[in-house]
């Protein structure tokens, strides 16, 4: 299997960033990591091995990045407004950086973004900010409304709200957007949900799903037994979805 590490300053994060590159072909996969993960989790947990025989058969390249959550909603010690700016400098180094990069070493035109726990989080709400750029959106075990806690997890703003943090939650914004561009763009594209019974997000997946079909979006949810927030989980949905 076709291996590549690169690392270059981002501008549009100002600071050095890292990235894995696996396979040589086929549909380009844009891989976020889980909250505070780094560029080699994706690997580490299983999941590059979990897809090994379509990335060495050219059916899939992933492009696996780095976070900033530490510096973006995990960081605590800057106010909420600081995160959200943050995490939006974050997106903009993935439209401006990552994805010129994907195009250059692959010229295949689909694209998907997909992640697991904050990572489909990450991989979701950019796909349905963006959505001309992608063609499908997997997203495991995810968390979409960052403001509100659940259970065990706290809110991630503090109560603190703007306009930045609306429409950086899909649970908030996908019921309200009425722009038809934006959801003609979402109604071509692939959703693949999936969500354990007893995670504590499943209510925020039910939700999105709510919103989906009050839009007409065609999308997948899927339940798995048990909390399924897991790599072992991962690994065995990654070859049934991705």
């Amino acid at each position: 299997m076709q291996r590549e590490y690169h690392k270059w300053y981002s501008l549009n994060l100002a600071r050095d960033m890292e990235m894995l590159i696996f396979g040589h072909a086929g549909a380009r996969v844009l891989v976020f990591p889980t909250r505070r993960g780094r560029f080699y989790e994706y690997e580490e947990l299983g999941l590059v091995a979990a897809l090994a025989e379509p990335i060495e058969k050219g059916w899939l390249q992933l492009f696996c990045v780095d976070s900033v959550d530490s510096e973006s909603v995990y960081n605590r010690s800057v106010p909420p407004h600081d995160r959200i700016r943050r995490h939006v400098q974050y997106e903009q180094y993935i439209l401006n950086e990552v994805l010129p990069l994907s195009r250059m070493k692959n010229p295949q035109p689909f694209m998907i973004s997909h992640g697991c726990s904050l990572g489909a989080y990450h991989a979701l709400n950019i796909a349905f900010r963006h959505p001309q750029w992608f063609g499908k959106v997997v997203a495991f075990s995810g968390r979409y409304d960052l403001s509100a806690p659940v259970a065990e997890f706290r809110g991630l703003f503090d109560d603190y709200y703007d306009d930045d943090i609306y429409f950086n939650n899909p649970n908030h914004f996908l019921p309200n957007l009425n722009d038809e561009a934006l959801l003609n763009h979402l109604r071509r594209m692939q959703i693949v949900l999936t969500i354990g019974t007893d995670d504590p997000f499943l209510g925020s997946n039910v939700a999105l799903s709510d919103a989906l079909q009050s839009k007409q979006v065609e999308h997948e949810l899927y339940f798995w037994e048990g909390r399924a927030h897991q790599a072992d989980d991962w690994q065995k949905m990654v070859k049934l979805y991705l």
